[in-house]
């Protein structure tokens, strides 16, 4: 069997029998777990972080806003860099990054400085996290390929579901005695491993011809990303002033801006940041859209749930995330689920489909278990059904939507795949948090413990969670019958 040296540079048909795939694998899920870890903790933290460095509500809502906008401005640009400088050093660069910025969170003595190093991390896993799916797509194709997106789903679900329960437990048992900072401690081993690992096992790849960085591009694709996530996580707290909406309108206008010169520069043979015959492929620009509206319903269910256990039910963090552990455990089974039917067949869009309907399904259970007195153990049933969906969901997203673009346009689509997933989970968190304590008429500020006043708003609320489900759905249609990735 034919090896590569991992600093070496390998042609596709080398990776296809490349013998340490299935342990550069496990470094890029340490990689991602990481990543999906700190997207979420610091929500739970962040009462213990403003007691012990102070600030005001904007603190608490920065811990979590400066590393998605940062995750979210960087991905494209982070993608295309593994293009051009190669995606195992820009892994490792990004994995460095990474850690350190954790250590800095950990010994932050402001919330000024806890802030910015949050934003770093952001930073340097926009750097990290693209070059995964760009070196998954080359390293395994055929059934293999699917196998391995198989596991990637997996543990982007369960921590981003899992996230939560970890953060409670861990600030509640306090192991190292350092409160809410052993939360970003954890990184470190995390972060060494995943460097040991990237270093020993990840081949480096490129794209062939070695494109230039699209400096221009770089900066609308940034600007236009700040524009939109901004006000977005902002405007909730600030009462949506009008500014907010004009950014948004800029937003948009600026993306429009960027793929009108992302296309010039294609004509004229340059190098674009985003390759724009990706938006001519049907699987990939069908599951942008897609991944924009049932990231925002995943990201958007997760705030609301937490809100009601913490708000309504005077839930502690730890048993607010107990109490989501059937949300989990039906994730597992959707994964489990999914591992059988990739034996019958290769799963695609008609999975999809089913998940989506399954999910909405138990998000209408959930609705219906509302009442002015629920318990955990009422609404286990409708959140495993919800997690059920939601595993069938994750499991073949990346392989399906990734099915019809060429190695050369990995990183580009990588980057640009897993941004929409950052700005779809902003916009869900926007729109489904401004509904809820909406239809709560301004009552956000309820003691804790108050189920009554939360049923009629968290109804209005799910409902529309149901109609993003409903939009998922629709956009699936434009993903491929099958997943099965074309062999280039």
């Amino acid at each position: 069997m034919t090896d590569i040296h991992p600093r070496g540079v390998a042609t596709l048909e080398q990776f296809s029998v490349y013998r340490w795939r299935w342990p550069a694998l496990a470094v890029l899920l340490v990689a991602e777990a990481m990543d999906m870890l700190d997207a979420l903790i610091a929500t739970i933290a962040s009462p213990a972080i403003r007691a012990d460095l102070g600030g005001g509500a904007s603190t608490m809502q920065w811990l979590g806003a400066a590393y998605a906008l940062a995750m979210a401005v960087g991905l494209i640009t982070g993608g295309r860099l593994g293009d051009i400088a190669g995606r195992r050093r820009m892994f490792l660069i990004g994995a460095t990054g990474f850690t350190a910025a954790s250590l800095a969170c950990a010994v932050a003595d402001s919330p000024g400085m806890l802030i910015g190093a949050r934003g770093l991390q952001g930073l340097f896993g926009a750097i990290m996290i693209p070059q995964g799916l760009g070196i998954i797509k080359e390293m395994f194709h055929g059934r293999e390929l699917g196998q391995a997106f198989g596991m990637f789903g997996p543990v982007m679900g369960l921590a981003y579901v899992g996230g939560p329960v970890f953060a409670g437990w861990l600030i509640q048992l306090d192991p190292l005695g350092a409160g809410w900072r052993t939360i970003f401690l954890i990184n470190l081993p995390l972060g060494v491993c995943a460097l040991l690992g990237g270093w020993r096992f990840l081949p480096e790849s490129r794209s062939p011809d070695r494109p230039r960085l699209d400096l221009v591009g770089v900066a609308l694709a940034s600007l236009a990303a700040l524009l939109v996530v901004y006000p977005l996580v902002q405007g909730r707290e600030l009462g949506w002033p009008a500014w907010t909406f004009g950014c948004l309108g800029a937003g948009i206008a600026t993306f429009a801006l960027f793929g009108w010169y992302e296309s010039r520069v294609a004509k004229a043979g340059g190098d674009p940041l985003v390759v724009p015959s990706l938006f001519r492929k049907r699987a990939f620009a069908g599951g942008l859209a897609m991944g924009t509206v049932f990231f925002a319903a995943v990201a958007g269910f997760s705030l609301v749930l937490s809100l009601y256990l913490q708000l309504g039910l005077a839930y502690s963090p730890v048993q607010a995330g107990l109490a989501s552990l059937p949300w989990s455990a039906g994730l597992i089974l959707g994964f489990v689920a999914l591992h059988f039917a990739e034996k019958r067949t290769e799963p695609g869009r008609a999975v999809i489909q089913s998940g989506t309907v399954v999910m909405a399904a138990g998000i209408a259970a959930f609705i219906a278990t509302l009442d002015a007195d629920p318990t955990g153990w009422r609404l286990a049933p409708a959140l495993v059904l919800t997690g059920l969906g939601m595993g069938l969901i994750m499991g073949p997203f990346f392989g399906t939507v990734l099915s019809a673009v060429d190695p050369h346009e990995s990183g580009s689509a990588s980057g640009t795949l897993t941004a929409v997933q950052q700005l779809g989970a902003a916009l869900g968190v926007a729109v489904l948090g401004t509904v809820l304590f909406g239809s709560l008429g301004g009552a956000d500020h309820l003691a804790p413990g108050t189920p009554g006043a939360f049923t009629g708003p968290m109804e209005v609320t799910l409902w529309v969670e149901v109609a993003l489900l409903a939009a998922t759905l629709l956009a699936s249609w434009f993903l491929p019958r099958h997943g099965h990735p074309q062999e280039h």
